[in-house]
């Protein structure tokens, strides 16, 4: 016999994180700071300049080898 019980969804931490967003106003585009490849890097949509800011957002961590030293 099979018994389902559905687990309750995870409430996954969220905090204040440093993101760079599109300076177009008419581009959604945003990455996270720390998976940035560059120190002042281009929309990947639209390739107009990002300008950094912040977002509350689900903690994630990078351990990218590649990943920027600060």
């Amino acid at each position: 016999m099979y018994y389902s019980r559905k687990k309750p969804p995870e409430d996954v931490p969220s905090e204040l994180t440093a993101i760079w967003s599109c300076s177009d106003e008419n581009c959604k585009g945003w990455m996270r700071d720390n998976f940035a490849f560059s120190m002042a890097p281009v929309c990947p949509l639209c390739q107009s300049p990002m300008v950094r800011s912040e977002r509350m957002l689900a903690a994630v961590v990078n351990t990218s080898p590649n990943q920027l030293k600060k």
